[in-house]
């Protein structure tokens, strides 16, 4: 890991003297932050930027992504800072887990943690358990139906699916390690909870775990809680918005802690 830890930062580095920005925060956001990758798992790695105060200063719409070709099992791309803020007014469920994302490559200014402080008062249970909802049944949809399914699609329908447990219960944003959700909201003993903890080990350990005969105990828990979901997703709470000054202020400060200019 730390040979590839290396690689990354030297692709940051690389992004921020090609780009002419300065990466504030960088994080990995795929099955290796979420606690069940494969031995050949691409690094998805994103991040958040900023670019000089007058860039923004245009009348003109600009590209605010920075994408990399996938390659050398990397996956690199991030979102400018104001792209990221308009997106955190929405409660965007991705970017909230970039946040609490148990992988940091580098976090250089206070731009991230003041919006985890912001973050609870705009918070939409709704917008955030129909993603995941909407995630859990596309995957279901796909690999999870017949005798026969893609086993290790498993994964990318239950944490979704424990993730709108969690949100039900807690009304926050879940975390991002599959192995929390699975202990906090799978009964211990139960027969669930085991078969999920035996295909979790297999995929650890490198199982290929292509087709293999479905597993009724996980097919019947996640089809009952998706209907389940579905009846229920739009009568969750909204966020309450009204943070927009404060998102305002978070954007400046950023601008006057990097760049050491003030925007007028």
């Amino acid at each position: 890991m730390s040979d590839v830890r290396q690689q990354i930062l030297e692709e940051l580095r690389k992004i921020e003297r090609e780009e002419n920005v300065r990466i504030l925060y960088a994080c990995e956001s795929g099955s290796r932050a979420w606690g069940f990758p494969s031995k050949d798992s691409d690094y998805d790695v994103r991040f958040i930027y900023v670019r000089p105060v007058e860039w923004y200063l245009s009348i003109f719409e600009k590209r605010d992504v920075i994408e990399r070709p996938i390659s050398d099992m990397l996956d690199i791309n991030g979102w400018d800072l104001k792209k990221a803020l308009n997106l955190f007014r929405k409660s965007n469920p991705p970017l909230l887990e970039w946040l609490q994302s148990p992988i940091v490559y580098g976090e250089i200014s206070e731009a991230a943690d003041q919006i985890r402080r912001i973050a609870p008062s705009t918070f939409s249970p709704r917008s955030c358990i129909f993603h995941y909802l909407h995630m859990a049944k596309g995957n279901y949809r796909e690999y999870l139906q017949g005798e026969q399914v893609k086993i290790k699609k498993y994964f990318y329908v239950l944490r979704p699916i424990l993730a709108c447990e969690w949100i039900e219960k807690h009304n926050a944003m879940p975390p991002m390690e599959f192995d929390r959700l699975l202990d906090a909201l799978v009964p211990e003993g139960s027969e669930l909870k085991a078969v999920i903890q035996d295909l979790l080990a297999r995929k650890r350990a490198g199982d290929e775990m292509d087709y293999e005969p479905r597993i009724n105990p996980i097919n019947v828990f996640l089809e009952e809680r998706i209907a389940y979901y579905d009846r229920t997703a739009s009568g969750m709470q909204a966020a309450d918005g009204g943070q927009d000054q404060r998102l305002d202020d978070v954007f400046r400060l950023v601008l006057r802690e990097v760049w050491g200019s003030s925007p007028k």
